[in-house]
Parts: C-alpha cells; sequence; structure tokens
C-alpha cells in the first residue's frame, strides 16, 4: 500500500478532505496521540471497511495533560505510526505541532458539563476540557462523515457524544470493541509503562471485570458485586481509584439492575506508578447471554 500522505497545517488538512467530499468520498476520521497498536489499527480497519478515504490523527495534546501526569514522557514514535498506518490503507495522516493547534494567544476552551463531572472530571480536573477542545479542532481541520473511538475510554467518548449533540457537529461518532492483549490486558499505549511483575497484576484487571460479570449474571446484590471487584483488585497490589457499576449513558450510579438501563463497569486503577481504565459493559440480565 502507498505511504500516507502528511500533512502538517490545518488549513492544507481541511481543504484535503473538502475537495474529496465533494467528489462524493465518504471520509473516516481516527484521533490518536501516537505509539500505535492494534487497538489503533482495528479503529483504522473498521473506518476502512465503511468508508471511501480514513484519515488518521497524531497529536499528543498538551490541554488534556494534569500538572504531574506524563506529557513529556508520553511515548512517540512517528516513524513507527506512519509505517504501521500505511500497512492499513490510511490515505492521510494529519501530524500538527503544538502551535499548529494552539497558537500564541489562544485562549478559548470547550467545557462539558454532564458525563464529563463524575469520575475522570473528578480525578483529572481540565482533562476533558482539553479533550474536547482538540476533538473540536482536529474536527475542524478534518471535516470527515465518521469519527471512530475505542470503547477502553467510554467516559471521553460520552464526553464527545454530548459536544458534538450540543454544539451541532456534523460527524457520526463510532464506537468500536476494546482491543485486549491475549492475557486480557486492554491495548494502551500506556502499557509499555509496565514492567514484567507489574504486566502480572495488571492482567487481573480483566480476569476481575469477567468475574464481576458472572456475578452480575447470577443476580448478586450490585454493591457485594463493586465490594468483590475491589478486594480482587487490591489484593493483588492494585491501588483502585473507582471500581463501580453505574448506567453506561448518564454514569450515575445504580444500585438494582434493570433491564431498560444500559450498564457498565468503569475502573480505573494504579499498578505500580501507570495508571490503567478499564470496563466492561453488562448483558441484561433476561438475555441469554447472561
Amino acid at each position: 500500500m502507498p505511504t500516507p500522505l502528511i500533512v502538517r497545517k490545518r488549513a492544507e488538512m481541511r481543504n484535503l478532505i473538502l475537495t474529496n467530499r465533494a467528489l462524493g468520498r465518504r471520509i473516516g476520521f481516527v484521533p490518536t496521540m501516537g505509539s500505535l497498536h492494534r487497538g489503533h489499527t482495528s479503529l483504522v480497519d473498521q473506518a476502512t471497511a465503511d468508508c471511501d478515504d480514513v484519515v488518521t490523527s497524531i497529536f499528543v495534546n498538551p490541554s488534556q495533560f494534569g500538572p504531574n501526569e506524563d506529557y513529556e514522557e508520553y511515548p512517540r514514535d512517528l516513524h513507527a505510526d506512519v509505517h504501521l498506518l500505511s500497512q492499513h490503507g490510511v490515505r492521510w495522516i494529519f501530524a500538527p505541532d503544538v502551535q499548529e493547534m494552539f497558537p500564541p494567544g489562544d485562549s478559548t476552551r470547550i467545557e462539558v458539563s454532564g458525563p464529563a463531572k463524575p469520575y475522570e472530571g473528578i480525578l483529572r480536573p481540565g482533562h476533558f476540557s482539553g479533550v474536547a477542545t482538540i476533538v473540536l479542532r482536529l474536527l475542524q481541520s478534518t471535516p470527515a462523515h465518521k469519527i471512530y473511538f475505542g470503547a477502553k475510554d467510554w467516559q471521553q467518548i460520552l464526553v464527545i457524544r454530548q459536544m458534538v449533540q450540543d454544539l451541532g457537529v456534523d460527524i457520526e461518532v463510532v464506537t468500536c470493541p476494546t482491543v485486549r492483549d491475549k492475557d486480557g490486558l486492554a491495548m494502551s499505549s500506556r502499557n509499555t509503562y509496565l514492567s514484567k511483575d507489574d504486566r502480572e497484576q495488571a492482567i487481573t484487571i480483566y480476569s476481575s471485570l469477567q468475574q464481576a460479570e458472572k456475578h452480575w449474571c447470577n443476580g448478586m446484590a450490585i454493591n457485594k458485586i463493586e465490594n468483590d471487584l475491589k478486594k480482587r483488585l487490591s489484593t493483588k497490589g492494585i491501588q483502585i481509584e473507582y471500581a463501580d457499576i453505574v448506567d453506561a449513558k448518564s454514569l450515575n450510579k445504580i444500585s438494582k439492575a434493570n433491564p431498560s438501563t444500559p450498564t457498565i463497569i468503569l475502573i480505573a486503577c494504579r499498578v505500580g506508578s501507570t495508571r490503567l481504565i478499564d470496563n466492561l459493559l453488562l448483558p441484561s440480565q433476561t438475555l441469554s447471554s447472561c
């Protein structure tokens, strides 16, 4: 496959997309911060299946990192990313620098309420403002038909959907399944931070989610499922930030199962010094999948 065209400027990227849209071509967009893995390429593959052309952005967004987070250490390897994307049919790579996305004198930020308030919104103040701001700017630069996200970042997807709805952005937000390694660990660029011992601890996250799903299907009380989940994680030395069963749309805590309410388990924790998130959508207890 041909090497994707690397575009650095917002205006050039926008003109390329609009020109191809005018020719009747459907465009899919996969935003990333680079350090790409199979989770990212699964999004690209879905976009390629849905659309005529795919654009992927590679931009480590400083506005979504807190003061004590890993912006400077975040893994970056543009050459490897371009090589990987060239194998998956990407036509364009939008790789602007920080000043292109946040020029001198920039002073506007997007604030999303609702789904941005709990969980990550409490633990990482300003994070979702940074996410919403950069996603809107990326969408202005790459006015595609569809944008693709992985389900691992569940709360982020809700925030983006809310922003798109509230601001009338003409884009379809597509959620794709979480991609996992053979040991069950959700694919993440931050997995490279894990030592061998950390990794052994981290695989407990998914096995604990699976056990919680079994308890759910057996009708165990929600507070007991959560307590068992937290015990399994803490027993392995994992530092829990949250491990809750919530309404998958509102992120409100629930006290009992309701067939009409989509439900999800959300986890954020630290394994060693590495912060990981994961989740698992729970099946309706009335379905055979339970």
